[in-house]
Protein backbone atom coordinates (compact mmCIF):
# COMPACT_ATOMS: atom_id res chain seq x y z
CA UNK A 1 0.00 0.00 0.00
CA UNK A 2 1.24 3.49 -0.79
CA UNK A 3 0.65 6.51 1.43
CA UNK A 4 0.24 9.88 -0.29
CA UNK A 5 0.33 13.08 1.76
CA UNK A 6 -2.33 15.56 0.69
CA UNK A 7 -1.35 19.24 1.06
CA UNK A 8 -3.63 21.69 2.89
CA UNK A 9 -4.18 23.64 -0.34
CA UNK A 10 -5.96 20.65 -1.96
CA UNK A 11 -9.37 21.98 -0.93
CA UNK A 12 -11.61 19.47 -2.69
CA UNK A 13 -9.72 16.48 -1.27
CA UNK A 14 -9.65 17.95 2.22
CA UNK A 15 -13.38 18.57 1.96
CA UNK A 16 -13.85 14.86 1.20
CA UNK A 17 -11.66 13.98 4.19
CA UNK A 18 -13.90 16.07 6.47
CA UNK A 19 -16.98 14.25 5.14
CA UNK A 20 -15.31 10.86 5.58
CA UNK A 21 -14.52 11.64 9.23
CA UNK A 22 -18.27 11.76 9.90
CA UNK A 23 -19.31 8.94 7.57
CA UNK A 24 -17.47 6.78 5.02
CA UNK A 25 -17.61 8.07 1.46
CA UNK A 26 -17.80 6.05 -1.77
CA UNK A 27 -16.07 7.74 -4.68
CA UNK A 28 -16.92 6.78 -8.25
CA UNK A 29 -14.54 7.58 -11.10
CA UNK A 30 -15.63 8.68 -14.57
CA UNK A 31 -15.17 5.09 -15.81
CA UNK A 32 -17.30 3.55 -13.05
CA UNK A 33 -14.61 2.31 -10.66
CA UNK A 34 -15.58 2.74 -7.01
CA UNK A 35 -13.35 3.52 -4.04
CA UNK A 36 -14.05 3.82 -0.32
CA UNK A 37 -12.71 6.73 1.71
CA UNK A 38 -12.89 5.96 5.43
CA UNK A 39 -10.80 6.71 8.52
CA UNK A 40 -8.00 4.21 9.10
CA UNK A 41 -7.54 4.92 12.81
CA UNK A 42 -6.76 1.65 14.57
CA UNK A 43 -6.54 -0.16 11.25
CA UNK A 44 -3.88 -2.85 11.03
CA UNK A 45 -2.50 -4.22 7.77
CA UNK A 46 -0.54 -7.37 7.06
CA UNK A 47 1.54 -8.42 4.09
CA UNK A 48 0.02 -11.68 2.93
CA UNK A 49 1.98 -13.88 0.57
CA UNK A 50 1.28 -17.23 -1.02
CA UNK A 51 1.44 -19.09 2.27
CA UNK A 52 -0.23 -16.64 4.63
CA UNK A 53 -0.14 -19.18 7.47
CA UNK A 54 3.61 -18.52 7.75
CA UNK A 55 2.95 -14.87 8.69
CA UNK A 56 3.44 -15.05 12.47
CA UNK A 57 2.18 -11.51 13.13
CA UNK A 58 -1.04 -12.17 11.19
CA UNK A 59 -1.61 -15.55 12.82
CA UNK A 60 -1.10 -14.05 16.30
CA UNK A 61 -3.60 -11.29 15.47
CA UNK A 62 -6.19 -13.81 14.22
CA UNK A 63 -5.71 -16.03 17.28
CA UNK A 64 -6.18 -13.09 19.67
CA UNK A 65 -9.21 -11.87 17.73
CA UNK A 66 -10.81 -15.31 17.71
CA UNK A 67 -10.39 -15.78 21.46
CA UNK A 68 -12.14 -12.56 22.50
CA UNK A 69 -15.78 -11.67 22.52
CA UNK A 70 -19.02 -13.54 22.24
CA UNK A 71 -19.51 -15.93 19.37
CA UNK A 72 -22.84 -15.82 17.59
CA UNK A 73 -24.12 -19.00 15.94
CA UNK A 74 -24.86 -18.73 12.21
CA UNK A 75 -28.47 -19.75 12.83
CA UNK A 76 -28.93 -16.76 15.16
CA UNK A 77 -27.46 -14.35 12.61
CA UNK A 78 -29.67 -15.75 9.85
CA UNK A 79 -32.75 -15.46 12.08
CA UNK A 80 -31.96 -11.81 12.95
CA UNK A 81 -31.51 -11.01 9.25
CA UNK A 82 -34.74 -12.77 8.32
CA UNK A 83 -32.94 -15.37 6.24
CA UNK A 84 -34.63 -18.34 7.94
Amino acid sequence: MTTISVPARARSLNSLFRKARRRSVMLESHDGHRFILAPADGWEAFEVGEDWTENKKLMKFLTERRSGGRRVPLEEVEAKLGLR
